[in-house]
This record gives structure tokens, C-alpha cells and sequence, in this order.
């Protein structure tokens, strides 16, 4: 299986709006799924500028935009990912 990828963007709107918050990710994903996913920072998305995506945070995750992420939002992505 290939790994999840996730992008956290820590721009500066996106780590004013709690991004700052979702770099703890990668310590509270849970053990058994610590080694399917692939967490890094990202200088700027540069996603903010676009009204389609609505509100930072964001966070890309296998390409698809996240927007308002939250840790238990992101949590409950990777888990449905992985389970199906």
C-alpha cells in the first residue's frame, strides 16, 4: 500500500489560522497507522489567494485540498482512508 501524503500549508495566514496547531499531527496519528502515511510542512500553498477553497488551514492530502483543517479532521481522513 502507498503511503498518504499530507502537505500542511504553514504560510502565514494558514499558521495564524491553526495551522500552528496541526504540526503536532505526525506525533498524534496512531501507532498502527504511524508507518502508511507521510507527514511534511509545506513553505506556502499559495491557496489562500483562490475563493474556490474557502478557509486556511489547508492541507493536501494525496493532492486533495483540505480546507479548515483541524487535527481530528485530518485524523478522520486518514482513517477513512485506510479503512475504506
Amino acid at each position: 500500500m502507498e503511503k498518504i501524503s499530507i502537505e500542511i500549508c504553514l504560510g502565514t495566514t494558514c499558521f495564524v489560522m491553526g495551522a500552528s496547531k496541526l504540526q503536532e499531527l505526525e506525533t498524534l496519528i496512531p501507532p498502527k497507522y504511524k508507518n502508511l502515511v507521510d507527514v511534511k510542512a509545506a513553505t506556502c500553498l499559495d491557496l489562500c489567494k483562490n475563493t474556490a477553497y474557502m478557509k486556511a488551514p489547508f492541507v493536501k492530502i494525496d493532492g486533495e485540498i483540505v480546507s479548515e483543517a483541524t487535527v481530528e479532521k485530518i485524523l478522520k481522513i486518514i482513517e477513512s482512508k485506510l479503512n475504506g
